[in-house]
């Protein structure tokens, strides 16, 4: 599947952070508009119904006033008491007007059209029949009823104010109800965003990294392709460049070792036969001396010719796993014999061989198998001190076969453990005879192991000396 990429990678992960935030702090706004509305409607309907009891309480007040004033003018017909009742009743128009502009329901504004409509009426009836006390004393009468009609109205606004905190309270558990679901569902589309954008982030570095990691092991088959950013995949593509190089260099060093191994295999036949040809007598009787000379020649040779075979063993372990011709291996005699093909070099050391090894067969190519014990044979005599032992273990342990080989050498330096199956790497021991090693036997052994899907270890030894162990599968069964 293609991804489509910013062509920068500083870019990818400043989108990555925006739309992983974006929809929080657009939640976080919608919240605070929610929060804000919610406070001003709070603060509206909490005014609005303050404002209306202390309306209604004034209107009761006024009517109480105007109720004394024309009591007391009907009583003593004083013009001055009759002005004070005009006076006050134009505060309560004014009230009941201020009141009647506030947003009420239907039977608030009924109650106070009636107490309108009532005070107009005894208005009236105090203005009209000054000269008729019954009319008198009824318009007076009638300031009662207007008076519970004014106090109803009080109850009423009163009870306004208790709707409205209910109806507030019910309008903030519904946003508290919203904002959760917001943020709730939140959740999963930031945890989406943050593993997608993190995919995308991960998968160019974690290509880069692979290829990096496959160009120290050695793996040049793969081509190194980078799927990202712009700068990311021109990063691949330079890896890329960089491992057709290292394969440019791996075939000219083959290349060399070929010619070179070729070149030296030739003459090194020809003095070995002059060699066995002298040590035979063939051109007459050796004197001692001459005989020490010619069988230090013969040993040498051996030696140079195990050198040529390492390098040339070398150039022959850059195969496929498929090219290995598996088939039954009988681990004991294949052992006896590797030790029966170096007891030339054992007996001028006067080292002893500690053979262990039970009937085991096991899946395997023998050649390949041979040379790896050869190989940590040969190393363990090389390093071996004379007249030492080096000990050959081999047992099967469950579904495997354990290969072990143990010298009395000086052991494997800590800085060089890390290092010893590289190839050409030699370490810091001393080695026996006249002919240096080319530092390519165990990396040998290691890529043979792995061919044959086992593992080679080595181990701390108990006292002194090296200790390697092999671990090979019995039945043969590439891993899926």
């Amino acid at each position: 599947m293609r991804f489509y990429y910013p062509k920068s990678f500083l870019k990818l992960i400043f989108i990555g952070f925006s739309l992983v935030v974006l929809p929080l702090f657009a939640a976080l706004i919608n919240n605070a508009i929610t929060v804000d509305r919610l406070a001003d409607k709070s603060q509206e309907a909490v005014y609005q119904a303050v404002l209306a009891t202390h309306n209604s309480r004034t209107l009761i007040e006024l009517i109480v006033t105007m109720e004394r004033n024309a009591r007391q003018f009907v009583i003593l017909g004083d013009q001055s008491l009759f002005d004070a009742y005009l006076r006050v009743r134009e505060k309560f128009r004014n009230t009941a007007a201020e009141f009647a502009s506030l947003p009420f329901d239907l039977a608030q504004m009924s109650e106070l059209d009636q107490i309108r409509q009532r005070e107009r009426k005894i208005y009236v009836m105090l203005t009209e029949n000054r000269s008729e006390p019954e009319q008198l004393k009824r318009a007076v009468e009638a300031f009662v009823p207007l008076s519970n009609l004014a106090q109803a109205l009080e109850a009423r606004s009163r009870d306004l104010i208790d709707s409205e905190v209910d109806s507030m309270q019910k309008i903030a558990a519904k946003a508290r109800y919203i904002i959760f679901w917001q943020l709730l569902a939140m959740i999963p589309i930031a945890v989406f965003l943050v593993i997608g954008f993190s995919i995308l982030i991960s998968r160019p570095i974690v290509q880069i990294d692979s290829a990096i990691r496959r160009l120290g092991d050695g793996e040049f088959a793969q081509p190194i392709v980078v799927n990202g950013p712009q700068d990311l995949e021109f990063l691949g593509k330079r890896l890329d460049w960089m491992r057709l190089r290292l394969i440019e260099l791996e075939e000219q060093k083959s290349k060399f070792l070929r010619n070179v191994s070729h070149e030296l295999k030739t003459p090194l036949t020809a003095v070995r036969e002059g060699t066995e040809l002298l040590s035979e007598g063939v051109v007459g009787k050796l004197s001692a001396q001459q005989s020490e000379v010619v069988e230090i020649l013969r040993h040498n040779g051996i030696a140079l010719q195990r050198v040529i075979e390492d390098m040339l063993n070398y150039q022959a372990v850059q195969f496929q796993k498929s090219d290995l011709q598996w088939q039954p291996v009988r681990l004991k005699p294949l052992i006896e014999r590797v030790a029966a093909e170096q007891m030339l070099t054992v007996r001028a050391k006067g080292i002893k061989l500690d053979i262990v090894c039970l009937d085991i067969t096991l899946d395997g190519d023998p050649e390949k198998i041979k040379i790896v014990i050869a190989n940590l044979l040969s190393n363990a005599v090389k390093f071996s001190p004379q007249r030492e032992t080096i000990r050959i273990r081999a047992r099967r342990r469950d579904n495997e076969i354990v290969l072990e080989v143990i010298d009395c050498g000086p052991g494997i330096a800590p800085d060089d453990k890390d290092k010893i199956f590289d190839a050409f790497y030699q370490g810091a021991a001393k080695q026996g005879g006249y002919v240096k090693g080319t530092g390519l036997g165990l990396s040998i052994v290691r890529e043979y192991v792995m061919a044959h899907y086992g593992t080679i270890k080595l181990i701390d030894p108990i006292t002194h000396g090296a200790h390697f162990r092999v671990t090979l599968p019995v039945n043969h069964a590439e891993p899926a």
